[in-house]
């Protein structure tokens, strides 16, 4: 549950109406607008209710240094934490931040991805069927993130190209990746039930689906129109709080990720396979099937190719392109 607001803190409930606004006015995304207010609040009530422009800096300090050294939290929590403060006295209040040198940040340690074999993922597949089948499919296959997978819409997929168009991916930017053909006829198949129960959808009053930005706006009739329903849609609807209107929102993430762990477990893979595993066997297998590094970081949608680099530890001219010693001593 998130943080109260402190019952004494009427400006701090100002304050969280300024931060919406910002957050809003600047288009981030609705996780990292719920993830940003929700560290504020935490904040809010860890300085006891009082308004943040009358917090001292070593407040600041001492709330995210205790994340790391106190609450024992990762680095990327940290970072996601400091980067909701920073947001909140730049870009709301508009103050300045220098005493932020002395903050003890949690160290981020290096890690390697896990990656399936060939021989693995089949497995996986095998035991998956359905929506959840289609989406792994596409996590190995285009190298798509989960979330970016569940947010495909039906206009997006470019079944003539064999390719995929992701939206609004990771930092907000767009991309293309390769649709594979292995689930293009399963594809193909789930769209059109999906179609039905659209058709199904419009009859009942409903049929409506949430639009980005200002499209709601702009293409009022959008919302219930074939090209821009989700892919993957929910099983039920639901109606919005705000206009009224019956809604089917995209297939849960969790879905998929409870699917893919079961999988796993029945496959008896011995590692911990999740739906990421999906994404780092594809850019690992790509690399292994002599694909360049510039062409891999355009098809993840990493901003900088040093992140596409990690994949290059994994591949097999490592350890496992080594002979041991010892084989070579006992062995002969």
């Amino acid at each position: 549950m998130p943080a109260r607001v402190p019952r004494h803190g009427e400006r701090a409930r100002a304050l969280l109406d300024e931060l919406e606004r910002a957050l809003k006015l600047r288009h981030l995304s609705l996780r990292t607008q719920k993830a940003y207010t929700g560290w504020v609040r935490r904040f809010l009530v860890f300085g006891d209710g009082v308004d943040s422009r009358e917090l001292e800096s070593e407040a600041l300090t001492r709330f995210l240094s205790g994340l790391a050294v106190e609450a024992g939290v990762n680095a990327s929590t940290q970072n996601q934490a400091l980067a909701a403060l920073l947001f909140l006295y730049r870009e709301t209040l508009g103050l300045g931040f220098p005493w932020l040198e002395d903050l003890v940040r949690a160290k981020r340690p290096k890690r390697l991805p896990v990656v399936m074999t060939r021989e693995e993922l089949r497995a996986v597949l095998d035991r998956l069927d359905g929506a959840s089948r289609l989406v792994a499919g596409l996590l190995y296959g285009s190298g798509l993130r989960l979330l970016e997978a569940c947010r495909l819409r039906v206009k997006d997929v470019e079944l003539g190209r064999n390719q995929l168009v992701v939206r609004s991916g990771k930092g907000d930017k767009d991309r293309l990746t390769v649709l594979p053909r292995f689930v293009q006829p399963d594809l193909c198949e789930h769209l059109e039930r999906a179609r039905r129960q659209h058709e199904v959808d419009l009859r009942s009053g409903a049929g409506f689906v949430e639009l980005p930005g200002g499209l709601a706006r702009k293409l009022p009739s959008a919302a219930r129109e074939w090209p821009w329903q989700w892919v993957f849609p929910a099983t039920r609807t639901y109606r919005d709080r705000v206009t009224g209107e019956r809604r089917r929102h995209h297939l849960h993430e969790t879905v998929v990720q409870k699917a893919v762990r079961q999988a796993a477990l029945a496959a008896g893979i011995p590692k911990r396979a999740t739906c990421h595993t999906f994404r780092h066997s594809f850019a690992t297998h790509l690399l292994e099937d002599g694909t360049d590094i510039r062409t891999l970081q355009e098809l993840l949608g990493h901003s900088d190719v040093r992140t596409t680099e990690i994949y290059t530890h994994v591949l097999n001219r490592g350890p496992s392109g080594v002979r041991s010693p010892v084989d070579r001593l006992l062995g002969e």
